[in-house]
């Protein structure tokens, strides 16, 4: 009991560090690699893009590896190994003398973020299976709590310099590796390991179940486009702000700080009770359409001041997702939910690397030189377009379901 009680505090205190890192950097992560690139935004834009498609890319190769790993040799040396390459990484992207070195820098940060797929094994390792749902639901008000507290740290710290947010998220991570090493138990006994397997480590073999399922597939799909179109936020919102209207780190941080904070509001509060009222199908739709008019407006704003208005109506779109979840679930066979959950992870994982590409390079091109318009909000736009086609496959997907719903009473009936 002393050791759960030391383990799981440590866990999700490393969650929230991960997640707090990753917010500090968010308001001063493009303009430092388009500063060092040349200074010139629209061409540092498409270099930036890479950034973030690299760390995707490393996310969605190293997440299972990692799990395995920490099935063949334990999650504790797992984990505390990720948090020193973590730390030593935050260091070397402060110092980096170069945005090659940078680009370096995040490729390692790709790797070592991967160690969610051992923190998640670790919670369910030490937690009775009554307190599983609730110690997972810990590790998701993390991620909350560290969107909304880093970017806004970030853009404070960014007074004292572009790099002091890596140096900051080094001591607090590393301060955390180092307390790791006395106090976290190992989870995984020996004789429950089992050795590394490469055919389980292999992130696209999940993909290939959801063909038995042609109801998921069409979900699947408005799940990809919305992702895709969803990473134009992350990705181009600092290059977008700063280049229409010269935001400065601070007020970055603050805005994406309102994000997450209206983020939690839909989450805890308002997704239940719109999906109670509505059902899940309506609430699908009602949270896409949302989705696209927020994408439009982004990218038509004329002012600053008229984002924040945006993020709070647009945050209603977090609807959606729950919604597209639970529809899913609802089709899908009880001994089939781990794979085809796993298989959406994939998908998402892979719609994370096309859409900063996208993105960047749209606006990188559309603030050119060669532009024949400048329109910098080019992105928000293709993803307002992304979202409304989701949309249309989501409608036509529900009708294949509602199709089949009905022939099934009339075949009981029978």
């Amino acid at each position: 009991m002393r050791s759960r009680q030391a383990a799981l505090p440590f866990i999700i205190v490393t969650v929230l560090l991960d997640m707090l890192g990753i917010g500090l950097i968010i308001p001063v992560l493009p303009k430092l690699v388009t500063t060092m690139y040349g200074g010139d935004l629209s061409a540092g834009s498409t270099v930036f893009g890479w950034f973030a498609a690299s760390y995707a890319l490393m996310q969605f190769l190293f997440s299972p590896i990692i799990g395995n790993l920490s099935d063949a040799y334990g999650r504790r040396p797992v984990i505390l190994v990720s948090l020193l390459g973590s730390g030593l990484d935050y260091i070397l992207m402060a110092l980096a003398p170069s945005w090659k070195w940078l680009f370096v820098g995040r490729i390692i940060a790709g790797i070592t973020g991967a160690n969610i797929t051992a923190a998640n094994a670790y919670i369910a390792d030490v937690s009775p299976p009554e307190e599983r749902a609730r110690n997972f639901g810990l590790i998701g008000a993390c991620f909350g709590v560290g969107f909304i507290l880093g970017p806004a740290l970030g853009g404070l710290l960014s007074r004292y310099g572009l790099r002091a947010p890596f140096a900051v998220a080094a001591g607090l991570t590393l301060c955390n590796w180092l307390y790791g090493c006395f106090v976290l138990p190992e989870s995984n006994p020996k004789e429950r390991r089992r050795p590394f397997d490469w055919s389980r480590a292999n992130p696209l073999g999940s993909l290939s179940g959801l063909g038995r399922y042609p109801i998921v597939i069409g979900l699947a799909a408005t799940i990809a486009l919305e992702r895709v179109a969803h990473d134009s936020l992350p990705s181009t919102w600092v290059l977008y702000t700063t280049y229409r209207f010269n935001w400065t780190e601070l007020d970055n941080g603050l805005a994406l700080a309102l994000v997450g904070i209206m983020y939690a509001i839909v989450s805890a509060g308002l997704t239940g009770v719109i999906v109670k009222k509505l059902g899940e199908r309506k609430t699908l739709i009602l949270g896409l359409s949302i989705a696209a008019i927020t994408f439009l407006s982004y990218g038509l704003a004329s002012a600053g001041w008229m984002l924040y208005f945006i993020i709070m109506m647009g945050s209603l779109a977090g609807i959606a997702m729950p919604a597209l979840q639970a529809i899913i679930s609802q089709n899908t066979p009880a001994t089939e939910q781990g794979a085809v959950q796993g298989a959406l992870a994939s998908i998402q994982s892979l719609a994370a690397i096309i859409g900063p590409l996208m993105a960047t390079g749209l606006f990188g091109y559309f603030t050119s030189r060669a532009a024949p318009v400048k329109l910098p909000g080019a992105a928000f736009l293709a993803s307002s377009a992304l979202v409304v086609i989701g949309a249309v496959l989501a409608i036509r997907t529900l009708r294949l379901t509602q199709a089949l719903e009905t022939d099934s009473l009339i075949t009981q009936s029978d």
